[in-house]
């Protein structure tokens, strides 16, 4: 690929809204270590400890991913999150990353609490894997650092979260929102709709609580009504039938039923270091009506 895989997808006009990976539960490793290309196989943690990450993630279906505060600091201890998605977090220190294997990955992915420490405020994560993907260091980093200048405790670079050509990329836990494109400028906006119970709507590739299709029509409806605040939209079932999803929503007691259609779009390099095209799926609002 000639030209970087994000500015790729902006000038083909890729759609950003209903593009956040469905993820159920996250842990949340601090390691200011090289993450290499995979996280899990390539980083220079611990072998013992990368390997029951590795072997833990792939049983459970629970996102592992490798977190260090923006400047690269070398901390005494080795901080932790359990997150389950648009619900709680958890959190605790070990003495060593190797003690990572005293966790309880099965509580958490099957939805109950791991023992750990609740965690009341947002976590607010930038991908910057670069040796997985250049967008994601050239664009990440300087989101990373502009956002930790206004909330430094709340921010952290990341491994790779999946979207590449979307960096840079945010994702905010435990609510489990993902944004895409953003840019440094974008920070102080981004910051103050965090604060203020909003979401930032032009940025927003969904919830990843919900299928890619049902987060389109979030976006979509939320648009549609002018309404950004989060706890305003409640998803009340989603269900798919082939290319078609039906999403039902509440906003103000009243119940919304959008109808979105997903077809598989042209090919494309995904990635900056893609070697074949993948399918770009487009989706389209092709029925919206009040219940």
């Amino acid at each position: 690929m000639t030209e970087r895989c994000s500015a790729a997808a902006r000038s083909r006009g890729d759609q950003v809204a209903g593009t956040a990976t469905q993820v159920p539960a996250f842990l949340l490793v601090e390691a200011p270590v090289p993450w290499g290309e995979v996280a899990l196989r390539d980083s220079r943690l611990p072998p013992a400890a990368k390997g029951w990450l590795r072997a833990e993630a792939a049983a459970s279906h629970v996102r592992v991913l490798l977190i260090r505060r923006p400047g690269r600091s070398a901390p005494q201890k080795v901080r932790v999150f359990a997150v389950r998605t648009g619900q709680w977090c958890e959190t605790t220190e070990l003495d060593r990353v190797q003690d990572v294997t005293s966790l309880d990955i099965d509580a958490l992915a099957r939805g109950r609490s791991p023992g750990l420490t609740p965690w009341a405020e947002p976590l607010v994560l930038v991908c910057t894997h670069g040796r997985h993907d250049a967008c994601c260091a050239e664009r990440g980093r300087p989101v990373a650092a502009a956002l930790a200048a206004l909330r430094p405790e709340a921010v952290w670079e990341c491994s790779h979260l999946g979207g590449d050509r979307f960096a840079g990329n945010v994702v905010v836990l435990p609510g489990g929102l993902g944004y895409g494109w953003v840019t440094e400028g974008d920070a102080p906006a981004l910051v103050d709709d965090l604060d203020h119970g909003r979401l930032t709507l032009d940025l927003l590739r969904g919830r990843a609580t919900l299928p890619m299709a049902a987060q389109f029509a979030e976006i979509e409806l939320r648009r549609s009504l002018g309404e950004a605040r989060d706890d305003a939209v409640r998803c009340l079932g989603v269900s798919r039938h082939d290319d078609q999803t039906r999403a039902r929503f509440e906003v103000g007691g009243d119940v919304h039923e959008l109808t979105v259609r997903t077809t598989p779009g042209g090919p494309a390099l995904l990635t900056c270091g893609a070697r074949r095209e993948n399918p770009v799926p487009p989706h389209e609002l092709i029925a919206s009506t009040r219940v």
